[in-house]
């Protein structure tokens, strides 16, 4: 049987398989961080003010993005967080659970 999980989703809870929860998780990573760089590249387009400011910045933008160099340091710097950050909760789950002292009700 599959693991699943919750995916929240615009106030809607899906249960998901885990696996697909995480590849979601880390396509957006990668798609922020695809994001971030548009800005940044063509910012600096119109800071730096070479003329069509916002098409050579785009185009830059798509050079940088389709090397392949680049999109496997975003995927695995993205795959490797969310694991990290799993792996975090449960250290954390664990630690709650086994430290938390047995307090006795009030007679």
């Amino acid at each position: 049987m599959v693991e699943t999980t919750v995916l929240v989703v615009v106030g809607k809870k899906l249960p998901v398989p885990r696996i697909f929860k995480r590849v979601l998780q880390v396509a957006i990573a990668v798609s922020l961080t695809a994001a971030v760089f548009l800005v940044m590249i063509v910012g600096n387009g119109f800071l730096v003010g070479r003329g069509n400011s916002f098409q050579a910045g785009l185009n830059v933008w798509l050079a940088f993005i389709k090397r392949p160099d680049i999109l496997t340091t975003m995927v695995l710097t993205a795959f490797v967080t969310v694991l990290f950050v799993y792996w975090q909760r449960s250290q954390e789950r664990k630690a709650q659970s086994s430290s938390r002292p047995t307090v006795s009700a009030p007679r």
